[in-house]
């Protein structure tokens, strides 16, 4: 069951005035949401890829609490930031395999297919960090759409929400980042 905003977001907002206690009250709740995400980041990896959903969770919930001081909006806000948090994760993992995490055709799926892909694929993530850094760099709004939509796994509305715009601002975002990212990863 996935905790509702009126569950997290007092819990969130406490622990950003620094009560540890909200933050041991808000792990249980939020578990599932992680595991979830972290699911969904791993789908798309090879299948005999070393690090699992459950240790993913665990080094993302570590970072998260070494945050001093976040202001948490609300569920939103903290589920795009355990997103990011889990991509920087996987990024640095590949980074520290290289060879073996590009290795074998048979293991990878274009990122322009993986984009519209939604079985289970393997996707070079070093690639895709990259293509996003250049992305952030001329427009950082679709850099963070496509980050919550692709790794974080929210929904257009909740993308809106974390983000401060328009759900149809999102879509029109969503549309010429992925167009960006096709023509970036060709070249």
């Amino acid at each position: 069951m996935t905790p509702t905003t009126t569950d997290v977001t007092p819990l969130l907002l406490a622990w950003s005035e620094g009560d540890q206690e909200a933050l041991d009250k808000l792990m249980p709740l939020v578990y599932d949401e992680l595991r979830r995400l972290a699911n969904h980041y791993l789908r798309h990896e090879r299948p005999d890829h070393t690090l699992q959903p459950t240790a993913l969770v665990h080094e993302a919930y570590l970072r998260l609490v070494q945050t001093n001081r976040m202001t948490w909006q609300n569920r939103a806000h903290f589920v795009g930031v355990a997103a990011e948090l889990m991509r920087r994760i996987l990024v640095d993992h590949a980074r520290r395999h290289g060879a073996e995490m590009r290795g074998g055709p048979d293991h990878k799926l274009p990122l322009e297919a993986a984009l519209d892909v939604p079985e289970p694929k393997a996707v070079d993530l070093i690639a895709l960090d990259d293509a996003l850094s250049s992305l952030a760099a001329i427009d950082p709004q679709q850099s963070r759409i496509v980050e919550l939509k692709f790794f974080g796994g929210l929904s257009i509305e909740e993308i809106a929400e974390v983000l401060g715009i328009s759900p149809a601002t999102v879509k029109r975002e969503w549309a010429w980042a992925k167009t960006w990212l096709r023509r970036e990863i060709k070249k």
